[in-house]
């Protein structure tokens, strides 16, 4: 849960009813920013943007968040986060001042993604941004996920249960649709696919 932007004063009653929705699902937060922090959560992405040269977003938000998530005790799980160009400009890279690696050097993706796993991310995201014309690259989530140990999170105009299948079928360990939650019609076509997936591996 989360976004780039808060355009609600009542982010926390909105997770703890998410929360108590889910059930047994965890929640984990995907915060645009330092104010996207809730005691209900039972954990948050503790992102950095490593693909960017920006210190508010590779450090400064970090040490502004760190004393809250500490004293609300909801895990931080450290991610890597990785923009990736997409076809226009994103709302996290207009944000964030931060340029996208080209889609055509998975090399770039894969040096950004080893310093991730050295620097002792847990995670790595691979992100085309919300809504974005072009998806992740298949080729780039090859050449991280058959490199590094951790795993690769992708998303970003991925529309289709069958796109989402080939950014797993290259490599991604979680896929990122958010958008389509937006449709209900889509919750339902999406939720089987991903339990057709998980009953194959």
């Amino acid at each position: 849960m989360g976004g780039t932007l808060l355009l609600s004063k009542n982010f926390d009653e909105f997770v703890q009813r998410a929360k108590a929705a889910a059930g047994e699902v965890p929640v984990i937060l995907f915060p645009g920013s330092v104010f996207q922090v809730s005691r209900h959560a039972d954990a948050i992405l503790y992102l950095s943007v490593i693909s960017g040269r920006n210190p508010a977003y590779l450090i400064d938000n970090q040490v502004l968040a760190a004393p809250i998530v500490w004293q609300l005790q909801v895990e931080a799980i450290s991610c890597g986060y990785m923009l990736i160009e997409s076809g226009q400009m994103t709302s996290a890279e207009f944000m964030s001042n931060s340029r996208p690696i080209p889609r055509s050097k998975p090399d770039l993706a894969l040096a950004h993604a080893l310093a991730a796993q050295y620097l002792g991310f847990k995670l790595v995201y691979l992100e085309a941004g919300s809504g974005a014309q072009l998806s992740v690259p298949e080729e780039m989530i090859m050449a991280v996920s058959k490199t590094i140990s951790i795993p690769v999170i992708v998303g970003g105009g991925i529309r289709t249960p069958e796109m989402a299948q080939k950014k797993v079928e290259a490599g991604a360990s979680l896929v990122v649709i958010g958008n389509h939650f937006e449709d209900p019609q889509n919750f339902s076509r999406i939720k089987e696919f991903a339990e057709a997936i998980h009953q194959n591996k």
